[in-house]
């Protein structure tokens, strides 16, 4: 893949990663000293997933994702592990 593609499927899985984050923390915030739809605090509950997405995409980025491979970097040429150098 090129450098375009990683970039596409990393932001994609990032993506997927930080509105799945956002819908967690929203129905764990919405849950918690409730008794009525009208009693929420709409505004915190949504401040407080944006903040859990937006953290989750740092991490994305700090730590990598798990199901984007990481590209291993090619071996110089000519300087491979069975190459000698230097000769007999």
């Amino acid at each position: 893949m090129s450098y375009k593609e990683d970039a596409m499927t990393f932001a994609q899985a990032s993506a997927i990663r930080a509105v799945k984050t956002f819908a967690q923390t929203a129905v764990s915030l919405v849950g918690t000293n409730t008794m009525g739809i009208t009693q929420i605090d709409w505004v915190g509950v949504l401040s407080g997933a944006a903040l859990a997405a937006v953290l989750s995409l740092l991490t994305s980025v700090a730590t990598g994702l798990p199901e984007v491979p990481e590209k291993k970097a090619p071996a110089a040429e000519g300087k491979g592990p069975d190459v000698e150098e230097g000769g007999a």
